[in-house]
């Protein structure tokens, strides 16, 4: 595992895990969030997220976490590993909620400056409607690529753990 891409849905804990896995292999961890947000919650061009990635994905090892489906390929075809978060989705919206009022008005750690966390209807609905619309093309993708790639689903925080402890 030298090049692994975490995805799933919002508040599953891609970038907790991408920072516990970062310190458990010693690899750089990228967070794309916050790479393509800039301040006030102004969007990347997609253009710029496909130089950055594709820059990214040269260096010999990483783990990047985040989702951005429209540059997914960019990262799914470098990687060797590719962890997929299954997470129920009332147990991320109990996340994305929590972490609301957690870092309420000030910065996520995986975040880019000047985006303070905030509440956001559009983001809970995506999470909410994440099992139904992205998760099983998801799937499907993983699918596909599982002859060349490791594939990992973890659904619960206790598969998280114990994937963490046999490393």
């Amino acid at each position: 595992m030298n090049k692994i891409v975490i995805i799933g849905s919002g508040g599953a804990g891609k970038s907790t895990l991408a920072r516990k896995l970062g310190e458990k292999l010693n690899i750089q961890v990228y967070h794309l969030d916050a790479l393509f947000w800039k301040p006030n919650w102004v969007s990347v061009p997609r253009e710029e997220q496909i130089k950055v990635q594709n820059e990214l994905v040269k260096k010999e090892k990483w783990i990047i976490d985040g989702n951005y489906n429209a540059t997914m390929e960019i990262r799914l075809s470098a990687a060797d590993t590719i962890i997929f978060l299954d997470i129920p989705r009332n147990i991320c919206l109990f996340r994305a909620v929590k972490r609301t009022f957690q870092y309420r008005d000030r910065k996520r750690p995986d975040m880019g400056e000047g985006c303070n966390e905030k509440f956001s209807f559009e983001f809970y609905k995506w999470i909410w409607e994440y099992p139904i619309k992205r998760r099983p093309k998801v799937l499907e993708k993983l699918n596909e690529l599982s002859k060349d790639k490791k594939i990992i689903i973890l659904r619960s925080n206790k598969e998280i753990e114990r994937f963490l402890e046999k490393l």
